[in-house]
């Protein structure tokens, strides 16, 4: 491989690619570190490299004990150097082609067991407006196991306290609804009842968490939340709102909840993906469950 190409295609990824910074180091790095293995074995023109030298090189980098994501992003690379010598007439073959990059492990999500989830929510105990909001919002977020986006987006009207459900129909093309736990709705009705409007600026705001300006909670401030409570808890685990999301998928689980019903709580066909939204069972149904299987309902 020259250094003419491989300076010309870093100036190319560079103006022309739009990567984020960290994947253009990336990018340039994997694509130095082949040159280097192509000249180690005497592989000096990389317009003749073929599928066999690159599915080798993969194997390389596995017996060196690279992580998959490292070896598909690897691929993804020396693809990316391969299609901009094609689209300069350079070569007439990619030898990346129909090569697909290796399915990456799915990590197991950091977990709580029911007595560090009830550690967590027994840190905001003050009698003031944030602790009460913030005990309202990890109850609601371990009750329902929604999303920091979307418990940060939730409004006044989302929330049917008397049936006990959160309606978090945002489309208009389908419904899901989440039950929400006796337990969760208790500190909800506090918060609303008592000291939502100690911050209440403008009676218009629909947001149903507030900051201390009366303005909507932001994603930033919910994370800063979590990790306080988390370090006045003591539990020795990295904890994300999405902990506690995964937490309420395999407690609810283990009490005998089925995993239809509760893909269908967590809005999307499958636990480890947050891709697709299903509600397809009825309400009453999902409620009945709910209330059998999760340890707060």
């Amino acid at each position: 491989m020259s250094e003419i190409i491989l300076n010309k295609y870093i100036d190319y990824i560079r103006n022309e690619k739009e990567l984020t910074s960290n994947t253009l180091e990336a990018y340039i790095r994997d694509i130095v570190q082949f040159k280097e293995y192509l000249n180690k074995n005497n592989v000096r023109d990389s317009t003749t490299v073929n599928k066999t030298i690159v599915i080798t090189y993969l194997m390389q980098l596995q017996k060196d004990g690279k992580a998959t994501s490292t070896i598909s992003r690897n691929l993804a690379s020396i693809r990316c150097f391969y299609q901009y010598l094609l689209n300069n007439n350079l070569i007439k073959e990619d030898p990346t082609n129909n090569l697909r990059s290796p399915k990456c492990e799915k990590k197991l999500p950091s977990i709580l067991t029911k007595e560090e989830v009830d550690i967590l929510l027994a840190q905001p105990r003050k009698d003031n407006f944030k602790e009460v909001r913030d005990k309202a919002m990890l109850e609601l977020l371990y009750a329902t196991g929604i999303r920091v986006s979307e418990i940060i987006a939730l409004n006044m009207d989302n929330l049917d306290l008397k049936l006990g459900y959160l309606d978090l129909d945002t489309s208009g093309i389908s419904e899901r609804v989440v039950p929400v736990g006796s337990v969760a709705l208790k500190h909800l009705n506090n918060y609303i009842d008592n000291y939502r409007s100690q911050v209440l600026k403008d009676e218009e705001e629909k947001a149903l968490f507030l900051n201390y300006n009366g303005n909507r909670l932001t994603r930033q401030g919910f994370w800063k939340i979590i990790k306080g409570y988390t370090v006045k808890s003591k539990i020795d685990k990295k904890i994300t709102p999405h902990t506690l999301r995964h937490s309420f998928a395999v407690h609810l689980l283990q009490n005998g909840a089925d995993i239809k019903t509760v893909q269908e709580m967590l809005g999307h066909s499958d636990i480890s993906t947050t891709q697709m939204y299903s509600f397809a069972t009825n309400n009453k149904e999902l409620k009945d469950v709910y209330e059998k299987s999760h340890p707060r309902a």
